[in-house]
């Protein structure tokens, strides 16, 4: 990774971060305004969805077939929650599941890092500094390579970032009345808040993830479910479910699993938008669970 990528890196966790104390700063004992509140939650669920609907289970997994243009404008949401450009994200995550916990995964937090508090944080955010886009994108995304559109996506990722924060400033300006006060308070909470949020929101599966919960099926890493996190995540947080099913495009595989992205993609299937979707049987979680209620086999001398 080099100096500018580092530094790049740390820019969008630390303006975000100072972004949230001046909002508590400045909005401390104060209430407020459901515009911009609305434009951050708007601003949140679009570019959340790209990542988790787009990023995670349409492009590293493939857990649905859909057109190029579907594909686009999801690789573009996704651009626009600002965690790297859709190339190099696919391909870290893909080298995650094939590295799952051991040597290789660029975001464990049991591996060279130790297991407390230190592998947490680097889990979460020290990873960025050392690891991300590391990943060979010809090895890990040749698919995404070969796309000439995902390939201008990924060139343009600051362009899409910049999107990302007009976009709140515009919707301010022009809901608050033509203000300019107006527009700044709305890039203040849909612009650098809500990257904030989305960030660590997104980052906690990489650490918290991995370190606290349940699990229910066996695996050979340290995946967990974390249900306090799922509405906020999306979905994403049944990570136990995942690394149990990767191509799952449903992770919350009970009911009470609160899945919105799982949700998201049955209403794109029912119109029409994406096929071939993959979900995970009754039987073959049963049977999962059965074979996790085996005794472990002695291995075999060598």
């Amino acid at each position: 990774m080099t100096r500018l990528e580092r530094n790049m890196n740390l820019g969008a966790v630390v303006v975000p971060f100072l972004a949230f104390l001046v909002a508590v700063v400045v909005f401390w004992n104060q209430a407020v305004g459901w515009i911009d509140l609305a434009i951050m939650a708007f601003m949140y669920i679009g570019p959340a969805l790209g990542i988790t609907v787009g990023f995670h289970r349409m492009f590293t997994h493939r857990a649905m077939q859909t057109s190029k243009p579907v594909e686009y404008v999801f690789a573009a949401l996704g651009s626009m929650a600002v965690q790297g450009p859709v190339i190099a994200w696919v391909a870290d995550h893909r080298k995650h599941h094939a590295h799952t916990d051991e040597e290789g995964d660029p975001h464990s937090p049991h591996v060279g890092h130790g297991s407390g508090l230190k592998g947490l944080w680097f889990a979460h955010v020290g990873w960025l500094w050392n690891e991300q886009g590391r990943a060979g994108f010809r090895k890990y995304a040749p698919d995404l390579v070969e796309d000439p559109g995902m390939r201008w996506i990924s060139r343009n990722f600051l362009a899409f970032v910049g999107l990302s924060l007009l976009i709140p400033f515009v919707l301010g300006y022009v809901l608050h009345g033509f203000s300019l006060t107006g527009a700044l308070t709305a890039l203040l909470w849909g612009g650098f808040v809500r990257i904030f949020f989305l960030h660590h929101i997104t980052w906690s599966i990489n650490s918290v993830c991995h370190f606290f919960g349940r699990r229910r099926f066996e695996t050979d890493d340290h995946s967990t479910n974390v249900g306090w996190l799922a509405v906020a995540s999306l979905g994403e947080s049944w990570h136990h479910n995942h690394h149990a099913f990767p191509r799952s495009a449903v992770q919350g595989l009970k009911r009470s699993e609160i899945d919105i992205s799982g949700a998201v993609i049955g209403a794109m299937e029912r119109v029409g938008l994406v096929w071939n979707v993959v979900r995970i049987s009754p039987e073959r979680q049963a049977q999962k669970l059965a074979d996790a209620a085996q005794p472990a086999r002695p291995r075999a001398a060598a």
